[in-house]
């Protein structure tokens, strides 16, 4: 069992994409499900679909390639606020990725947002990944 579902999740994203694997399986957890749903509205993904195999609950991820090469939309994932190491911003310090053309996903009094939204709000938070 792993202790840091986040990371698990992204390695697998990450993965998949490296072999152009269409789905993925993810196991189904709040902050899971949250950043999930924020990479479907951002548009890194397809679509998201809850199952249950073995009494265990987990999401179905389809992800997104780019036209006839299939180039994966997602081009890099990163971990950035690991267990032993927690990285917090302020609304003065929220991070930019790729001059904005990648997202940052924040965990918030708000919920899990993104970078821009947290600039909306004015708000910061722990800085869970990037992605572009």
């Amino acid at each position: 069992m792993t202790t840091d579902i986040i990371a698990d999740m992204l390695t697998r994203i990450r993965n998949a994409n490296l072999v152009r694997h269409q789905i993925v399986r993810v196991i189904n957890t709040k902050i899971t499900f949250s950043v999930v749903t924020l990479l479907k509205d951002e548009g890194y993904i397809s679509s998201v679909e809850e199952i249950q195999f073995s009494n265990k609950k987990y999401l179905l991820l389809t992800l997104k390639y780019n036209s006839q090469k299939r180039q994966p939309v997602i081009t890099g994932i990163k971990r950035v606020s690991k267990p032993g190491l927690r990285i917090y911003v302020n609304k003065s310090n929220l991070p930019n990725v790729l001059s904005n053309l990648g997202t940052a996903i924040l965990s918030t009094s708000k919920g899990v947002i993104t970078n821009n939204q947290a600039k909306k709000l004015g708000i910061g938070g722990e800085v869970i990944c990037y992605i572009w």
